[in-house]
């Protein structure tokens, strides 16, 4: 009997595909899951679709260059407008990210597939990872300086407090948030 997806949920589920164990070095087992073979294979959709697009040093670019060279400068320009000129240095971050999720989520649309994007880990994984950097990268840039954004000029001694705690909740509230957007 062939094997169907017999409830709607089922599609959801992280399961097994391949599993090693390896007792030499313990009880560790090595186990390839739909999600991260989805993971792979959005990886190589991407890679291929790249090389697929390069020009090859040819003077006339292909459509598949100029549509990737095109979508490029569009983000491009979207980075720009949202985190100024100064910073189009992290525009090939999220280009990456875009081309990720963009294809992740197509390959949902393949019947029986998976989509990479459904599970928590994967978006909660990216929306900390990228929450994470952006602070860091912050915090290096500016120094202390930072923790300024949690108290607005002109705020009353007495409130700093409750105010600091508030403005941290909700900036930590932010990465979260991110994830949870991007799971629906």
């Amino acid at each position: 009997m062939p094997n169907f997806i017999i409830s709607p949920l089922e599609q959801f589920e992280v399961v097994d595909l391949i599993s090693l164990s390896a007792p030499i070095v313990g009880d560790i087992i090595f186990s390839l899951t739909n999600l991260g073979f989805y993971a792979l294979v959005t990886t190589f959709l991407i890679l291929g679709l790249h090389i697929i697009a390069s020009n090859q040093h040819s003077l006339v670019p292909s459509a598949w260059s100029v549509a990737l060279e095109s979508g490029y400068v569009s983000i491009q320009s979207l980075v720009r407008d949202q985190i100024g000129s100064r910073h189009e240095q992290f525009t090939p971050v999220i280009f990456s990210l875009f081309w990720f999720l963009l294809l992740a989520n197509l390959n949902g649309n393949v019947p029986y597939g998976f989509t990479v994007t459904t599970s928590a880990v994967v978006c909660l994984g990216l929306s900390l990872t990228v929450f994470f950097s952006v602070t860091v990268l912050a915090i290096s840039t500016h120094g202390l300086h930072v923790l300024s954004f949690f108290v607005p000029e002109g705020t009353p001694l007495p409130l700093v407090p409750m105010l600091v705690l508030i403005e941290a909740i909700s900036y930590l509230a932010r990465a979260a948030s991110l994830g949870v957007r991007l799971i629906l």
